[in-house]
């Protein structure tokens, strides 16, 4: 499971709208997160680095927590746990210039499911090149936000049909070792 840019201080122009959007799904992703776990399937926090090179993924959770940021509730409910993997990236997808690709197949991944924000950007960047890696895609609808919740809808039927995403909500997904 990829939680992509789910840590997040929302401290930028729009992030309070996207705060307002996001809550509600990190409700829905932290329930996902504690089914996954339950199975064994890993979760791999995709996070940005906010264009500081030497970022830390440990700094950024406590940047947004410590520092009484928009994201906090959010970084509280979807803080990371000491087994989970994490990977910072510098631009929209999560395999642009990271050690994703080689974490997955270490992991022996073959199903991805893909949960954060923001929909229309980096969700939809990152899963365009699961799709080209022949990952099977699953983007539980109900823990993706963007800043416009129409777009998000249609940036998911759009995945939903370019990509083949699997874009049910999580509650549907019937989750397992081998894939969701």
């Amino acid at each position: 499971m990829l939680l992509i840019d789910v840590i997040n201080d929302l401290e930028f122009d729009g992030g309070e709208v996207l705060a307002e959007h996001a809550l509600p799904a990190a409700k829905k992703i932290a329930s996902l997160k504690s089914r996954a776990r339950l199975v064994g399937i890993p979760t791999i926090y995709v996070n940005d680095n906010f264009g500081k090179w030497r970022s830390d993924f440990k700094q950024v959770v406590a940047h947004v927590i410590e520092d009484q940021t928009r994201g906090r509730a959010i970084a509280e409910l979807l803080r990371p746990d000491d087994d989970d993997y994490f990977v910072l990236k510098p631009k929209h997808s999560g395999f642009f210039s990271t050690s994703l690709d080689l974490l997955l197949r270490h992991l022996g991944s073959e199903t991805l499911i893909l949960a954060g924000w923001a929909g229309d950007i980096c969700i939809l960047f990152t899963a365009s090149d699961v799709h080209m890696r022949e990952y099977e895609l699953v983007i539980p609808g109900d823990c993706v936000a963007s800043q416009d919740p129409e777009e998000n809808e249609r940036v998911l039927n759009l995945m939903r049909r370019v990509q083949e995403a699997d874009i049910r909500p999580s509650i549907e997904l019937d989750l397992k070792v081998s894939g969701a």
